[in-house]
Order: structure tokens, then C-alpha cells, then sequence
């Protein structure tokens, strides 16, 4: 009689724990996306969502900063945003290059594939930082198996890019493309990286319906999604939405 009691138990406890956790998550994804207009609020709720996710997984720590990316959207627009957690604002709002295999001015192609020179999908956790081929650069640890797992194999790092910024939308139409790296602006790219760097959390977004049904950090986590995966595949029907990720080396 005793064992089914605990069960029942520790059932509650964890559905109260779940509701508290959606609760939270959802005053986040309200705050930020109140703080950034031109964000897609239903992309912000789901990096609030996995954000809390990976927290309560014990995936990541208690973050200073959440980085978006929003690749549903062209690269000749901002679509990286900064929010300071603590004070729910918008910290910096930026172009981001995507990998030269992941499309033209719009990516609809993601892999974790060695070589693949894609982007990848989900959320990661930021590392230390080091001086390369690209100066000033910001490893990324993927925290989604099959998603990003490799990023650290795959030496994907932000890193500031002379074909990311005005002069190049002005001259192509689109940003230049990186060999997967979330590539930003040389101008702002030391300052940006430190505010993000050791331990903060990144969500990159496209409305993949493979990414969204199988990632481990939108999935059941004890709570319901902010926003449902059939919620913003259905937010962006026009933008070529890929049933898996693809490579193409």
C-alpha cells in the first residue's frame, strides 16, 4: 500500500513543480517579448521554454542572457536578439550570418553533420572564448542530440565576419554565409560575445518539424510548451518548412 501512495505522491509533486515551471516560463517569454517588438513573441516563448527546460534538466545553469536567433527570418533583418534576464531587456538586437549550405538570404537547410557547412537547430550553452582563423570567437556546447551535438566537433563558434553588416546587404542583397558559424558584426562582436560568454544559454529557431516534435527540450519536460510545435510550424507556412534535418556536403 505504501509504494503506490508514494507514486501518487510523487506524481503531485511533480505536477505542481511542472506548473510552477510553465508559469515562470511564460511571465519570462511575456517580459521579453515585450522588450523586443520586433521579435516573434511565439519564437521568444519557446526559448523561454527550452531555456527553462534545460535548467530544470540540470543542462544548464541559471543564465545571465538568452540569445535568440530567429533563422525563419532573412538575413538581411535582424534576427539575433540579447535579453538581460535579470532586468528583462533587450540587450542587443543584431544581424547573424547562417552556413553557406543552409540557403541563400533565407536558410531552410540545418545539419549537425561534420562538413555539412549548414546551420544547426536548438539550444546550446556558451563556452570560453579563444583567439582563431576568425579572432575573437565564442565556443558553443549543443545540448540536443542529433541537432547540435556537434557543434564543439564541428567548430561551430560565434565569431565577427566582415560580410555581415550593412555594406554587404547593400552590395548582395543577403549577408555573406559562414561554414555554419552564427557569424555577427566585427564592430560589435568582442563586446557581444563577453556579455554572452561561460554559461549562458542560446536558442537558434526555424520551424522544422522534425527539430520541434523530437527535441529533448521541447518535448513533455514535465510541463506543457509555451508554444506548441503545430503552433509555429504554422506561424511561418511559407518559409519551405523541412520535414528533418538535411546534409548536403
Amino acid at each position: 500500500m505504501l509504494k503506490p501512495l508514494l507514486i501518487g505522491a510523487a506524481a503531485l509533486v511533480s505536477q505542481s513543480l511542472a506548473a510552477a515551471e510553465s508559469s515562470v516560463a511564460t511571465a519570462l517569454a511575456d517580459a521579453l517579448a515585450h522588450s523586443a517588438p520586433a521579435a516573434d513573441p511565439a519564437v521568444v516563448g519557446l526559448a523561454a521554454r527550452a531555456y527553462g527546460c534545460a535548467r530544470a534538466s540540470g543542462l544548464a545553469p541559471d543564465a545571465r542572457t538568452l540569445s535568440v536567433i530567429d533563422y525563419s527570418k532573412p538575413s538581411t533583418e535582424p534576427r539575433l536578439w540579447v535579453f538581460d534576464l535579470d532586468r528583462k531587456t533587450v540587450l542587443f538586437q543584431e544581424w547573424v550570418a547562417h552556413g553557406r549550405n543552409s540557403g541563400d538570404n533565407l536558410a531552410t537547410h540545418f545539419s549537425n553533420a561534420p562538413g555539412s557547412l549548414m546551420s544547426s537547430l536548438g539550444a546550446y550553452v556558451t563556452a570560453d572564448t579563444y583567439v582563431g582563423h576568425n579572432g575573437y570567437s565564442l565556443r558553443l556546447h549543443g545540448l540536443e542530440r542529433g541537432f547540435n551535438d556537434n557543434a564543439l566537433d564541428r567548430a561551430i563558434v560565434m565569431h565577427g565576419a566582415p560580410y555581415v553588416g550593412s555594406a554587404m546587404v547593400r552590395s548582395q542583397g543577403r549577408l555573406g554565409r559562414s561554414f555554419g558559424c552564427p557569424a555577427i558584426r566585427p564592430d560589435i562582436a568582442r563586446q557581444l560575445i563577453d556579455t554572452i560568454r561561460d554559461g549562458s544559454f542560446v536558442f537558434a529557431y526555424y520551424p522544422d518539424r522534425g527539430w520541434l516534435q523530437q527535441s529533448s527540450l521541447l518535448g513533455d519536460c514535465s510541463t506543457p510548451p509555451v508554444a506548441s510545435a503545430q503552433t509555429l510550424v504554422a506561424t511561418h507556412p511559407d518559409r519551405g518548412i523541412a520535414d528533418r534535418p538535411r546534409s548536403r556536403k
